[in-house]
């Protein structure tokens, strides 16, 4: 997860200032003073920065208005540039007789300082210098708590995945391929949609064995295993709630079920683009553990015409559509990163991992832990190549 507005090539280069002023004059004065040191973006109203902003929401460090503007005011524009490029630093120029009105603005559009016109270059410089370090301090922050989070996530689902494979051994398939189809849309804060795909089957963690590995197999359930399966998403939000931090990933989770009847463009749009992701990749998924070629499960996924056509797309791009190689492997051969291509199971038909899962330092214990005499063999997995195969 790269953070927001520090990619490799602006690392090497001067952090970012947007400047937004209705008085040219001034605009040039601003560049003036802060081009040594800064790369000076400017505006000369609150609609065109907001407009900068939406096409590099990432871009800049620090967001620096004048108060009064014609159509939209500085407190105004910085409240909705919060919203667009929240990681940018928000500083408002003032004058004298404004004080109190910024005053009122400071909490609204989460200020970070406000400075009295005319301002000393000095100051100016000063004050962009802090700011700065709250832009580097925040981000640097969040990256923390997101690498955190999911690494936790990580270990949380792969313990769930060693008990009771049926229910999450998939999640590590859906979170591969939601990983890389929101790369491939270049989404952003595509951690939540990681962690959703990791956290989506938690609520299975209350049903039976048995009853996890007929849902798994797509088998008939009787009428009490249907309501407990009918339980399982509302299990997973009152597991969820719990941490903080995770609103995002709940919202995701509430919203990919959506019910595939009556589904049209303008009700599909109004869902979290996770959302709409994480259905897509979890339908393919299912359909892949019960052993569907790549190419049957993109056609009959066209046929349902209920995914966002351009995340199909995308999608459609990441998977390929050429058929799948598959090795067959004794438990010895196992190594880290790959991916079954069938269940592992036990001499006694129980299931040790599932279908889609891939293969980590933990699975490779378990299973020798076992004894390869416990079964059975070959396993499949499958082969790894550059196009086509299943990412």
């Amino acid at each position: 997860m790269a953070a927001a507005g520090l990619t490799s090539d602006r690392r090497a280069s001067k952090p970012r200032v947007l400047c937004v002023d209705d008085e040219p004059l001034v605009l040039d004065g601003l560049r003036d003073i802060l081009c040594r040191s800064f790369e000076v973006r400017v505006a000369t109203s609150g609609v065109e920065g907001l407009e900068i902003l939406r096409g590099e929401p990432d871009a800049f460090a620090i967001v620096l208005s004048d108060m009064q503007m014609p159509v939209m005011t500085g407190p105004d524009f910085l409240r909705e540039a919060r919203l667009i490029a929240p990681d940018a630093v928000r500083v408002l120029l003032t004058g004298h007789a404004d004080l109190q009105a910024a005053i009122r603005a400071f909490n609204g559009a989460r200020l970070f300082r406000f400075l009295t016109k005319p301002c000393e270059s000095g100051e100016l410089l000063r004050a962009c210098a802090a700011a700065l370090g709250q832009h580097r301090l925040q981000t640097a922050e969040r990256v923390l708590l997101e690498e955190t989070l999911r690494g936790s996530v990580d270990a949380l689902a792969e313990v769930l995945a060693l008990t009771n494979p049926a229910a999450f051994g998939r999640a590590g398939r859906v979170k591969e391929l939601v990983g890389k189809l929101a790369q491939a849309i270049d989404l952003k804060d595509r951690w939540e949609v990681e962690v959703a795909a990791m956290l989506a089957y938690i609520g299975a963690v209350t049903l039976p064995q048995a009853t996890a590995e007929k849902v798994y197999a797509g088998a008939q359930l009787t009428e009490q295993e249907t309501e407990m399966v009918k339980r399982v998403p509302e299990v997973t939000r009152q597991l969820l709630s719990k941490i903080p931090r995770l609103e995002g990933v709940l919202e995701i989770l509430d919203k990919f079920r959506y019910d595939r009847d009556g589904v049209d463009a303008d009700s599909l749009n109004a869902l979290p683009v996770g959302a709409r992701l994480l259905r897509i990749v979890v339908d393919y998924a299912e359909l892949e553990s019960r052993g569907a070629s790549v190419t049957v499960a993109l056609g009959a996924m066209r046929a349902r015409a209920v995914y966002d056509p351009r995340l199909m797309q995308a999608f459609v791009g990441e998977v390929g559509v050429a058929p799948a190689s598959v090795r067959e492997l004794s438990v010895g051969e196992l190594r880290v990163g790959m991916t079954l291509a069938d269940d592992v199971r036990s001499t006694r038909d129980e299931l040790l991992l599932a279908r889609g899962q891939n293969v980590t330092e933990r699975l490779v214990e378990r299973l020798r832990n076992r004894g390869t005499n416990s079964i059975r063999e070959p396993v499949r997995v499958f082969e790894r190549r550059t196009e086509g195969a299943p990412i």
